[in-house]
């Protein structure tokens, strides 16, 4: 919950002149609600795309203050950002309701960023592949093995979200590993392969080569230093 619509208009244009003519990577900026369709209107011919932070899994109804995949699809956006963990820890989201929202993502022609995790306490209880395995198994429930070739999966340890703390790169690197596995296991290895799958939790310019040298991270689901064009753009660059 950051960037009124000014600033934000301000950070797309200072990200865009940083990173113009780089096409290593693919850059998706998700702007809170408000600034949906003025950050739509600023990444036009930048090559940056566009996604939501969350949304509801139906279409339309009395879901007072929510917002709906066709909503999103109409404004424009590529991509919507599912089950963060601060949208499970405070506002109750659970994985049937994930389940839900990524096939209402797919079934408008938006492309999910399914998020998963543990807290502290589980991985100090030595459960943390159990807790990822169930995530996994039950957010992506009855997916076939096309859609699922075209998820995102980002792997975001609670414990080191906001944090400064971060995973150690060969940490993270088991635990995607293993949701890599996980996902072999539901939808096929070749399938598995295609799902690009980022790590999200307190990313920063000093720790992206670490972690981008891993066998089995694609990517980062970057938080706090996306709020400032400088570092995001290094993280880019990288």
């Amino acid at each position: 919950m950051y960037k009124t619509v000014e600033q934000a208009i301000a950070l797309i244009s200072e990200l865009d002149d940083l990173i113009k003519n780089k096409n290593n990577a693919e850059v998706v900026v998700c702007p809170p609600f408000t600034a949906l369709d003025a950050v739509l209107e600023a990444t036009e011919g930048t090559g940056i795309s566009v996604g939501a932070q969350n949304m509801h899994w139906e279409a339309e109804g009395a879901f007072t203050g929510e917002v709906s995949p066709a909503m999103l699809k109409e404004m424009g956006c590529k991509y919507v950002i599912i089950g963060h963990s601060e949208r499970r820890q405070y506002f109750g989201e659970t994985d049937e309701n994930v389940n839900n929202k990524v096939k209402a993502a797919f079934s408008h022609g938006l492309l999910p960023i399914v998020c998963v995790g543990e807290r502290l306490e589980q991985r100090e209880q030595g459960i943390t592949e159990t807790v990822i395995k169930t995530q996994v198994d039950a957010g992506l429930n009855g997916l076939d093995q096309d859609l699922a070739a075209r998820l995102v999966v980002a792997y975001e340890p609670v414990w080191a979200i906001g944090t400064g703390k971060t995973a150690s790169d060969e940490d993270a690197q088991q635990v995607i590993a293993f949701i890599r596995k996980t996902l072999a296991d539901l939808f096929g290895e070749d399938t598995a392969l295609e799902v690009r799958i980022q790590y999200g939790g307190s990313v920063k310019p000093d720790n992206i080569a670490g972690l981008m040298e891993q066998p089995d991270i694609d990517g980062a689901l970057v938080g706090g230093a996306s709020l400032e064009a400088v570092k995001f753009s290094a993280i880019v660059d990288y």
